[in-house]
């Protein structure tokens, strides 16, 4: 259930599809074969679209749920995967940008929790926003709540 302080985040569309253009090309490269030498090469065209388009779908399954408490993270197409952080066991936080992602606006935001199952939480292709401060909020609220202090 999503309530009116939850940020719901997915990979842009240009993000997925900038992660399948070497299939798309792949596919693209089979055509012409096809075209120019034997009929055949366009099976192998139709398998490297076939897998770009699932890839594509793929990327874009993936929801980033970001409560006051948690960070819930689903992807899959056929089999479905829910992961969950809770907000205090975040300990850092990484925003990288290639240069093409800072072209489009866009970023990778990795989060390094004390949980042993996701120990390094990866947000990719988000739009490029202050998301980060808000997290850092929740994490610190979410510590004081539950009376978690951080020993050196």
């Amino acid at each position: 259930m999503i309530q009116n302080d939850d940020i719901l985040l997915k990979p842009q569309l240009l993000f997925a599809f900038l992660k399948t253009l070497p299939l798309i090309l792949l596919g693209l490269t089979f055509l012409l074969l096809a075209w120019f030498l034997s009929p055949y090469f366009i099976l192998f065209s139709i398998g490297g679209c076939g897998a770009a388009w699932y890839r594509l779908l793929y990327i874009r399954s993936f929801k980033y749920l970001i409560t006051a408490e948690y960070i819930r993270i689903t992807y899959g197409i056929f089999l479905k995967r829910t992961d969950q952080v809770e907000m205090y066991r975040v300990k850092d936080y990484t925003i990288s940008q290639s240069f093409i992602l800072q072209v489009f606006k866009l970023m990778h935001l990795t989060l390094i929790t004390t949980d042993i199952n996701n120990q390094a939480v990866q947000l990719e292709g988000i739009p490029e926003s202050t998301i980060i401060d808000t997290i850092r909020e929740r994490v610190l609220q979410a510590r004081h709540n539950n009376n978690i202090y951080e020993l050196n």
